[in-house]
């Protein structure tokens, strides 16, 4: 298994990791917010880059480090684009520049997996990562990724950074859910809220750079992924839209559903050859246990079922990432929530 530092930190299947992505689609406007306060020379020591998954908040995140610690302005790749030839932009692609700090959860070894959770032991790295002098460019970055991850002793270290501001250091936190975080971090923040664009403005940008061949992929991964473009683009080149249409039609035939057709679409998705399009795989199943039930509600059906079948799908991938429970087993246990639903909603 890849443990690139930037595994499972936004960066979705088949995609660059952000730290190696240099352009960002539809975020012109939050990048100049930014500038704009870093070109002031009054920059907040602490931002907080919120948005849902895909959306580009890790890839911003790392276009801001770039520029902070010094690599220069290339307006070719936006207002906060910079030339991947940079000295500064390659340290930080091989993850050797002593001014940034990367906080995420972290691998666990013996069980060949991530973490979690950020630890309090991760989050305990910030204060002495300050306290240290900077580079030639004068900055330190520590970027938080996701701070949704923090648990909350990690949360209450990283806290006390937050009531601290070191000079010329710069916080950066990604968050895809910022009301779960505790208020007194949110306060101490300044906030940039990237919007999902259109999916006809997604399913445009597949085909326009090359990432998408065929126009219907490309907008069947947007119309998949709600207009995200690192979940559309993530879709497009690991086959997600294929296993999205492979759950849509389990979630179709319902209680007619046979062990064999689950365990068929568990071996996808687990296993050496899968493991990455698990990620895919529990939010297509989401999304299709959630149109299912619109769709009984919308008939004047019962829709109770798939509303609890989702929340149970939530709740076991939460435990499965905490727990490390068995993947294959995990897959069944949640393809069998659609049967179950099915069940019971002809009860």
């Amino acid at each position: 298994m890849n443990t690139d530092p930037d595994i499972a930190s936004d960066s979705e299947p088949g995609c660059l990791p952000p730290r190696e992505r240099y352009d960002l689609f539809a975020h012109a406007d939050i990048e100049q917010q930014f500038l704009s306060a870093w070109e002031s020379g009054r920059l907040h020591h602490a931002w907080l880059i919120c948005g849902p998954r895909g959306v580009g908040k890790a890839t911003l995140a790392w276009r801001i480090a770039r520029r902070v610690l010094g690599a220069g302005a290339f307006t070719d790749y936006g207002p906060l684009g910079a030339d991947p030839s940079d000295p500064v932009c390659r340290q930080l692609e091989a993850h050797a520049n002593p001014d940034l700090l990367l906080l995420r959860r972290p691998w666990d070894e013996k069980r060949k997996r991530w973490r979690a959770e950020i630890t309090v032991d991760e989050a305990r790295r910030a204060p002495s990562f300050f306290e240290k002098s900077a580079g030639a460019g004068g900055w330190r970055v520590c970027l938080v990724d996701s701070a949704d991850d923090m648990n909350t002793n990690a949360a209450n270290a990283l806290l006390k950074t937050l009531e601290e501001p070191p000079k010329r250091g710069l916080l950066i936190l990604i968050s895809h859910a910022p009301g779960r975080l505790p208020a007194t971090i949110r306060s101490r923040c300044r906030r940039l809220d990237l919007r999902v664009p259109s999916i006809e403005a997604t399913a445009n940008w597949l085909v326009e750079t090359a990432s998408v061949a065929d126009p219907i992929t490309a907008r069947q991964a947007s119309e998949l992924a709600g207009g995200a473009p690192g979940r559309a683009l993530a879709l497009s080149v690991s086959g997600g839209v294929e296993l999205a249409h492979r759950i849509d039609a389990l979630v179709e035939k319902g209680a007619r559903a046979s062990e064999s057709d689950l365990r068929q679409l568990a071996e996808l998705v687990t296993g050496k050859a899968g493991a990455e399009k698990a990620p895919v795989f529990y939010r297509a199943l989401r999304a299709a246990i959630q149109r299912r039930g619109k769709q009984v509600a919308l008939a004047g059906g019962n829709s109770e079922p798939w509303i609890d079948a989702w929340r149970s799908l939530s709740q076991l991938v939460r435990d499965s990432d905490a727990l490390y429970l068995d993947p294959k087993q995990t897959a069944l246990a949640a393809l069998s929530l659609v049967t179950q639903a099915a069940r019971t909603e002809m009860a």
